[in-house]
Parts: structure tokens; sequence; C-alpha cells
């Protein structure tokens, strides 16, 4: 499964909010909820993330395996 947590974490590290990723920062809002709700992604979506924080891959997803592998 892939986690968003670290993006959470990136940004309140950063002290952005959501309002100004979505007004300033051009983030769509459908991309924050999909977020919220482990939902995918495609890299293209991570790769704009990484530009519009300028931070690493690792500061927006993370895999958690599946317990059940």
């Amino acid at each position: 499964m892939i986690s968003y947590e670290p993006f959470w974490k990136t940004i309140k590290e950063k002290s952005i909010t959501s309002y100004a990723l979505t007004k300033k920062m051009s983030v769509k809002e459908s991309t924050l909820y999909r977020m919220r709700k482990c939902k995918p992604m495609t890299t293209t979506t991570i790769d704009d993330l990484c530009r519009i924080l300028n931070c690493e891959v690792q500061n927006i997803i993370r895999y958690i395996p599946d317990e059940h592998e």
C-alpha cells in the first residue's frame, strides 16, 4: 500500500496549508482528496508535488508492505 503520510508531514514542516496548495500553488483539490483517502495517483502528479514542494519522492509517499504477503 502507498501511504501519503510523508506528504502531510512535509507540508506541516514547511508551514504550507492545504488552502495555500490549492489557491497559490495550483494543486487540485481532487489531488488532496485522493491523498486523504489513500487513492492512487499518477507519477506525473507525484513529480508535480515534488517540484512544487522542492522535495524528494520519499517526502510525498511511502510504501507499506501488505501484511498478508
